[in-house]
């Protein structure tokens, strides 16, 4: 199967599927020299591990990390890093009612068409559980950007029609609300929008947000490798993800360009602007402001209700699907968006150490030697 690598000197490759026996990835193009641990790779994975509240699939996975390879004494080699995570909760007979239709809002008729088979145990690779690798290999690209002085965080925005106050915005309730809301009072009453939907045996979506601080002015490319391109595709490849904005997004449609320019200014000896409604990126490069990305995220297909759809056969009937699924997905999907950031980010940052003659230079040219 092609399509399960992404970045190109960063490069990620996540393997495995929801109900085998263990997923994973491989990060190839880690630098050598960077303190890594299995548990600085552990807290953005108990992020987004299921089980962990009402509001979140029962499926109860631990979801420890294994680190196999490329890393010696505490410090990674250089070579590729091999991560394991064993899947230890599966419960596969959930799924045999579903063996021989397609569920409503998911991939199994598409996958089916495709390939011609299809893995109907929770997705197989169109599971959301292939995220905890690419959140595995994300920790390790978070790490090595904050390093560098950049910090890249995700939250919930809005759940349904509840969304935050940014008066109220508070950046150590993303890790202690459950619903990864920065605002403790909206995550009262998104808690409450998402038990009513649950009575009702259905699902609800959301949006999640990710600021990205630090960032230099001169990261990406102007044509076909822009840097909000490339951001909107790492977003759009999280599964349930429908739409993805930078900066304003959509509202720009709306304004005249006296309203939505962002003001040059001087502050001391750097160049800054008045606003971001530009999100950072300017040309498809960053401008040294903050990044701001949002991504749109349907309701949970599984849902309990009964639904319609077809069999294999071609036969027109009813099902209602059994399992353990999460009523919301936004919660636990703002670490993989804040994961996605991180390993696009540091991917383009790499290929901008060769695009000026300068740059070279200073990295290769022996300081001893005679200048020109």
């Amino acid at each position: 199967m092609a399509g399960s690598t992404f970045g190109n000197l960063f490069r990620i490759t996540t393997w495995g599927e929801s109900h085998g026996p263990a997923l994973g990835v491989v990060v190839d193009g880690c630098p050598a020299g960077l303190a890594l641990t299995e548990e600085d790779i552990q807290m953005y994975l108990d992020r987004r591990k299921p089980g962990q509240s009402q509001i979140t699939t029962s499926r109860s996975e631990a979801d420890r990390v294994e680190i196999l390879s490329g890393v010696f004494e505490g410090r990674t080699t250089g070579t590729p890093i091999s991560l394991l995570i064993r899947n230890t909760s599966q419960i596969s007979r959930d799924y045999s009612d579903i063996a021989s239709c397609y569920r409503p809002g998911h991939a199994d008729y598409t996958f089916d068409q495709k390939y011609g088979f299809r893995d109907y145990r929770g997705g197989g690779r169109s599971s959301a559980r292939e995220t905890a690798g690419r959140v595995a290999a994300g920790a390790i690209a978070c790490k090595i950007l904050r390093q560098l002085g950049i910090e890249v965080c995700a939250y919930t925005l809005s759940i349904g029609p509840i969304t935050i106050d940014p008066e109220h915005f508070d950046a150590r309730a993303i890790c202690e609300t459950r619903t990864a809301m920065p605002d403790r009072e909206a995550d009262g009453k998104a808690v409450a929008y998402l038990e009513d939907a649950i009575k009702r045996l259905d699902s609800v979506g959301g949006v999640m947000e990710c600021r990205v601080s630090g960032v230099p002015a001169g990261i990406g490319d102007p044509v076909f490798c822009k840097l909000d391109a490339l951001l909107a595709q790492a977003a759009m490849s999280i599964g349930a993800v429908k739409a993805v904005e930078i900066g304003d997004g959509t509202a720009v449609s709306t304004r005249y360009g006296s309203e939505n320019n962002d003001a040059f200014r001087m502050e001391r000896d750097r160049v800054v602007k008045a606003t971001n409604h530009a999100g950072g990126i300017l040309g498809g490069i960053s401008d040294g402001s903050d990044i701001l990305l949002r991504a749109h995220v349907k309701p949970t297909p599984s849902i309990y209700a009964p639904q319609q759809t077809v069999d294999n056969s071609g036969h027109d009937i009813d099902i209602q699907i059994k399992g353990r699924h999460d009523p919301i997905i936004v919660p636990r999907a703002v670490v993989v968006l804040e994961c996605m950031t991180a390993i696009t980010l540091l991917d383009a940052m790499m290929a901008n150490l060769c695009c000026r003659m300068d740059s070279l230079e200073r990295f290769y040219r022996n300081s001893d030697s005679p200048q020109d």
